[in-house]
């Protein structure tokens, strides 16, 4: 069910965000500002708030043939309980059964996939890690592709210290 719901809502912040200009005009989704590497949005659902924020990464190795634009998010939806849910979407397929490793200084954070998303697996380290990512400078998330090769996304942690707390502050967190 988790993996499910998970799926749903990243389908439809990665749609709202890619959709931005038209969204903005329909005022569903509100940039709520660009913090150097990370950009920080809010949107109602249902008459319900919830605020994401996304980057993409620096570098993707090795490089991929057929690589659409990864995102990784960090999401908040008040009405469900949920803050600083974590969600990589890797632009590429996953392995089967395969897990990704989010590294940020000495910290690791274990990530289940399926197809070409990954969650935290313990999604109660969810405000551990958003505590790592506001101390650190980088993270990199490695995984295997449905190829069998390690591929190792970094992410520049500037500005995610202030993309989340503005989100924190929209979605009253």
């Amino acid at each position: 069910m988790y993996r499910l719901l998970s799926s749903v809502l990243m389908s439809v912040c990665f749609l709202a965000a890619a959709m931005l200009p038209q969204a903005a005009n329909a005022q569903s989704v509100q940039s709520l500002g660009e913090y150097k590497a990370w950009s920080a949005y809010s949107t109602t659902r249902s008459a319900t708030p919830f605020c994401f924020v996304h980057s993409k990464p620096v570098s993707v190795e090795p490089e991929l043939e057929g690589l659409t634009q990864p995102y990784f998010y960090v999401t908040h939806r008040p009405s469900a309980g949920i803050s600083h849910e974590m969600n990589l979407v890797a632009g590429f397929e996953f392995g089967t059964d395969s897990l990704a490793t989010a590294k940020i200084g000495a910290s690791e954070f274990s990530m289940f996939t399926q197809d070409d998303a990954a969650w935290l697996e313990d999604p109660s380290q969810s405000s551990t890690m958003a505590s790592a990512m506001r101390r650190g400078t980088k993270m990199e998330i490695e995984g295997i592709n449905k190829q069998g090769a390690r591929v190792t996304l970094t992410f520049s942690l500037s500005g995610a210290t202030a993309s989340m707390r503005k989100i924190d502050s929209a979605c009253n967190q």
